[in-house]
């Protein structure tokens, strides 16, 4: 199951930047923890702007994310949106930590997108 990881992983970063365009040229290294049972813990580097992924612990990660793996998979099964992703940390479904100032950038990037979203559906 943890080779198929990687993968997902590419594809969900990839959806998430479709829809938020403005963080694609941010280089940084993204750290991501899937949890799947007691004692089985994947982790995973994730690399950005080239949306790289590899079985590794990260130790040079400016964020961390951690999630159950099997809620991860879900996620990406049904094709998640942005404002998906944002209940999901909101609820706790999913955490994220590191430097705070890539998190306030990510957080306000996200932010200004979904404010542009409603505007787009508010017009139409």
């Amino acid at each position: 199951m943890s080779s198929d990881a990687p993968a997902l992983i590419e594809t969900a970063v990839h959806r998430f930047l479709e829809e938020v365009p403005a963080l694609k040229p941010l280089t940084m290294v993204i750290g991501i923890e899937l949890v799947g049972g007691r004692s089985d813990t994947q982790m995973f580097r994730l690399v950005m702007p080239d949306v790289t992924v590899t079985k590794d612990i990260a130790a040079d990660a400016k964020v961390r994310v951690n999630m159950r793996r099997d809620f991860f998979n879900l996620m990406v099964q049904h094709d998640a949106k942005v404002a998906d992703w944002h209940e999901a940390f909101h609820d706790g479904k999913a955490k994220a930590t590191g430097v705070p100032q890539y998190m306030r950038l990510i957080a306000q990037v996200v932010e200004k997108q979904e404010e542009r979203n409603r505007l787009r559906r508010a017009r139409k």
